[in-house]
């Protein structure tokens, strides 16, 4: 198993990409701190996780506070007594809707959720990962902050910041072999489908936004969390920096 005697941190992994992400590192030997703002949710999947046989533990998180972050990092150092990988996986977006409409308090969060959380992983794991020669961040964006599209303008800017960001880090960190990837999923079948969409989740509405993915369908958990385990293993030692799209086709 690829995983074997590794720790990572997964945000927002009480529901859609995050679990899936938690599930599959699990399933691969990896230990897995289940990190949401959800404590039900949260809780939920490292109990699932558990009862498939994997290591899990789950820590309530909101990945935009600093003192979070210390308690996070603290909290699975204790519990496994080491910090391997981060995934920065919790996203926020506002509903799809004409840019000004959007009100600032939650201009606020999705930069604070999206932009400021990477800053804070930094800040509390980069020491960890220099300390113990290296480590791993995969940072889930998304399409949005290659190919924006009317009606997310916000979102789509935090993405794009996201990205840089990365890119940037990537760059800072490769002399203490901290290597830094990014995933882009084009829009899925999670919890926020409906803010991406704008509109009811019919078939109707639902197919119109197929039409744009050449591949047909709306990217999955699993689709997702093949792309970061890869970035995440041995396997890709050599990449950093690097971005992949997850999107069947939509940013060709």
């Amino acid at each position: 198993m690829r995983f074997t005697n590794k720790v990572a941190i997964v945000t927002g992994a009480g529901s859609g990409f995050g679990e899936g992400i938690a599930k599959r590192f699990a399933q691969e030997g990896g230990r897995v701190i289940v990190a949401d703002i959800n404590d039900a949710c949260g809780q939920r999947v490292a109990s699932e996780i558990s009862a498939a046989g994997g290591q899990a533990r789950f820590v309530h998180a909101d990945v935009s506070k600093d003192s979070d972050w210390a308690a996070l990092v603290g909290a699975t150092l204790e519990a496994f007594g080491g910090l391997n990988i981060v995934v920065n996986n919790a996203g926020y977006t506002h509903r799809n809707q004409p840019m000004l409409n959007v009100p600032e308090e939650q201009f606020d969060r999705i930069y604070a959720v999206n932009v400021k959380s990477l800053y804070l992983s930094s800040r509390h794991c980069v020491p960890h990962f220099r300390a113990n020669g290296g480590g791993v961040f995969v940072n889930v964006c998304s399409t949005a902050g290659v190919r924006p599209r009317p009606g997310l303008t916000w979102y789509n800017g935090s993405k794009g910041a996201a990205i840089t960001t990365s890119r940037s880090m990537a760059v800072e960190l490769a002399p203490d072999r901290i290597r830094v990837c990014v995933v882009n999923p084009v829009m899925g079948e999670t919890g926020m489908l409906g803010d991406f969409m704008g509109v009811p989740d019919t078939p109707e509405n639902r197919t119109r936004f197929l039409s744009t993915i050449p591949l047909g369908r709306l990217s999955r958990p699993s689709d997702v969390a093949s792309a970061v385990l890869w970035f995440a293993s041995d396997e890709a030692e050599f990449i950093t920096g690097t971005c992949l799209e997850v999107d069947g086709g939509r940013c060709v």
